[in-house]
């Protein structure tokens, strides 16, 4: 069979075999260092969702352009994370694939993803407030309130009345396509090739409406600072980051990193036997 990769990009068994590493190295990561990175992948994914809430604030754009451009301006997030160098609680799911090939041990993955999920936290809410206490929102005492205000209320509250199956299953497709863009990303041997790779999927998950849980620590906590109908903690953590946080388990881990993993790295240990 002709080798269709070249020298251009690593192949889908070289990309398992890449991924399984770098979730050694991840499962190694020092505490403090590990804690940081998810702190800057939180604030970098914020970024990208406070991006895509301005080109969501335009009422002049169509639906279907409204959310194809708004899916495109969110990629900065993940663009940040694999470029920048960042630990994303979504992406890390892929950490499996080195769990399930006895790599590392169950403790160091749900320690890292554990730690990248709280630092995620963090630094999407920090720019949340950063955001409220900037003025970006255009709102004051002596205003009406500015499209982008109207906009990041009604996302907050839409996110809180969320039925409990619907952010399960949005979840569930989102980080199969967050999943995806990492594994194509890692198939790039360019910064190029790279923010090419990621472009497609997250533009995809977004447009389509799906539910990625360190967006939404951005956009709800956004939502109850500035007191959006119906969005408060409580409603947050029951009905939209609990659910969406195990649906893009089960996207990510299960239907991308186990799939590929039976796919690639089982198949490579039987052949060994």
């Amino acid at each position: 069979m002709p080798d269709i990769y070249g020298t251009d990009a690593y192949s889908p068994p070289e990309i398992a075999q890449r991924i399984e590493a770098v979730g050694v190295k991840k499962a190694k990561l020092p505490l403090l260092s590990l804690f940081c990175l998810a702190v800057l992948a939180g604030g970098f994914i914020a970024l990208g969702a406070m991006f895509y809430t301005v080109v969501a604030s335009d009422p002049g754009l169509g639906f279907a352009a409204q959310r194809l451009l708004g899916g495109l301006v969110f990629c900065l997030g993940l663009i940040l994370v694999v470029i920048a160098g960042a630990e994303l609680f979504t992406g890390n799911n892929l950490m499996v694939m080195a769990w399930v090939d006895r790599k590392i041990t169950a403790r160091l993955l749900w320690r890292n993803l554990v730690i990248a999920y709280l630092g995620n936290f963090v630094g999407a809410a920090g720019i949340a407030s950063l955001v409220m206490y900037s003025g970006h929102l255009g709102t004051g005492l002596d205003r009406d309130p500015s499209d982008l205000y109207i906009t990041a209320m009604r996302i907050a509250a839409a996110k809180c009345a969320m039925p409990f199956a619907a952010a399960f299953f949005k979840g569930v497709l989102c980080n199969l396509l967050v999943c995806l863009a990492v594994w194509l990303a890692m198939a790039a041997l360019s910064v190029e090739g790279k923010i090419l790779a990621i472009l497609f999927p997250i533009t995809a998950f977004v447009a389509a409406g799906f539910e990625h849980c360190v967006a939404n620590m951005y956009f709800v906590p956004l939502g109850i600072f500035i007191e959006a109908p119906g969005a408060s903690w409580s409603a947050f953590v029951w009905k939209n980051l609990l659910p969406v946080t195990l649906g893009n388990l089960f996207g990510g881990a299960g239907m991308v990193g186990l799939i590929y993993y039976l796919i690639y790295l089982r198949g490579e240990k039987v052949q060994g036997d």
